[in-house]
């Protein structure tokens, strides 16, 4: 905790959606960190301040940047008690910033998060104040500094955020059409299909473009955090300089979008709402816009990859209704996709088996709390089979 984070290394955590964990563990590894471990919905890696910047500027498939301040026994209220105070706290908190705690997991002695949340706040708050002379004020709603506990059976770790807003609200999607895809998830989702610009892309069912517009900033190698602030800002130790050349550096990589990259909805209201949503990102040139049925499916060229997220039914609409759309969606990828590639995420076993082409690829994600299956399809001309390809996580 002593350690000045540009020159020291400190234990961190990256957050990420169910299934992206090694997605995100190459992204950490481009960034120089070969370190970086795989754990259930987290990768790990160490660095100083310079690494939780360009972390939180860089990543795509990340949903937050976690400090580990400490880990240990939690069996009791006293223990966890004593594990927070031992926390050098002032450290880590600029005085006059607000705090809160927030508590995930299961814990022998703590039934209620609420109440773990509750132990190391009075832990927090008693050391500072024993150093300070004062106490910080708790702030639930909007706090500068946000400490995250988990609870593990009899013991728990407590992490500094780092990130604030969660990394997957990029700002540049201030309305969500029915069912939004989360951004981190739909990144990751192209990055599984081994999109990297070079390739023509199309969604044909874009919804409010956030497919469409992650594609553009990988394919202009724009940083998905360039354009809004983090927690760590608001750590003791911020350096702002630091922070402004690891945003100019990145930055400076950008580029024009190598090969086209197609947005389609039917519904004119959805690709209204795309086309600011790519202002807004700074891609609305990349992004080729258009009012179109799915099933009137057109390649954007050769090679090209069609990556989107069709309606599962447990959200819009029941999926009987949409069984023959999906018949439909396989058929015109049949007809009209010869020589491409598509992938599509699917949260309904049932609607996988009307699609009527037979996968190469089956990977397990989870979009929130849906299960959901990434399916790839090699699209050949005529009555071909695709030959099944390795299923790295299958289900």
């Amino acid at each position: 905790m002593t350690r000045d984070g540009r020159s020291g290394a400190w234990p961190l955590i990256a957050t990420c959606s169910r299934g992206l964990e090694e997605v995100l563990r190459d992204e950490l590894a481009a960034l120089g960190h070969p370190e970086a471990e795989c754990g259930r919905g987290v990768v790990s890696f160490s660095g100083g301040l310079d690494a939780v910047y360009e972390a939180n500027v860089s990543l795509r498939t990340g949903i937050r940047v976690l400090r580990r301040l400490t880990e240990g026994p939690a069996e009791n209220r006293e223990a966890l008690y004593e594990l927070a105070a031992a926390v050098p706290w002032e450290d880590a908190f600029a005085r006059g910033r607000t705090f809160a705690v927030e508590t995930a997991g299961r814990g022998a002695a703590f039934r209620n998060t609420a109440y773990a949340s509750l132990v190391v706040k009075d832990a927090i708050a008693d050391r500072l104040r024993a150093r300070w002379g004062t106490r910080p004020d708790v702030e639930r709603r909007n706090p500068d500094v946000v400490v995250h506990v988990h609870l593990g059976g009899e013991r728990a770790g407590i992490a500094l955020d780092g990130s604030g807003e969660p990394l997957s609200h990029r700002g540049y999607r201030p309305m969500g059409g029915p069912a939004p895809l989360s951004e981190a998830l739909a990144a990751g989702v192209l990055r599984l299909a081994g999109y990297d610009g070079s390739q023509p892309l199309l969604d044909p069912m874009a919804g409010t473009g956030t497919i469409a517009i992650e594609a553009a900033l990988i394919a202009t190698r724009t940083p998905p955090g360039s354009r809004r602030t983090f927690a760590c800002e608001r750590w003791a130790g911020h350096d702002a300089a630091l922070l402004a050349e690891v945003r100019r550096r990145r930055l400076s990589a950008r580029r024009p979008a190598p090969a086209p990259i197609v947005a389609r909805d039917s519904d004119p209201r959805a690709v209204a709402a795309a086309r600011r949503n790519a202002e807004a990102a700074g891609v609305r040139d990349s992004v080729a816009f258009a009012v179109a049925d799915a099933r009137d499916l057109e390649l954007p060229g050769r090679g090209a990859v069609v990556v989107t997220n069709p309606p599962y039914g447990e959200r819009l609409g029941e999926a009987r209704e949409l069984a023959a759309f999906y018949r439909e969606l396989g058929d015109a990828l049949k007809r009209r996709g010869a020589g491409g590639t598509a992938w599509l995420l699917v949260g309904n076993p049932d609607l996988v088996k009307a699609v009527g082409l037979r996968p190469a690829r089956r990977i397990v994600l989870f979009n929130g709390p849906i299960e959901c299956r990434l399916l790839r399809y090699d699209l050949y001309p005529g009555t071909r089979t695709p030959v099944r390809g390795p299923a790295d996580a299958t289900g």
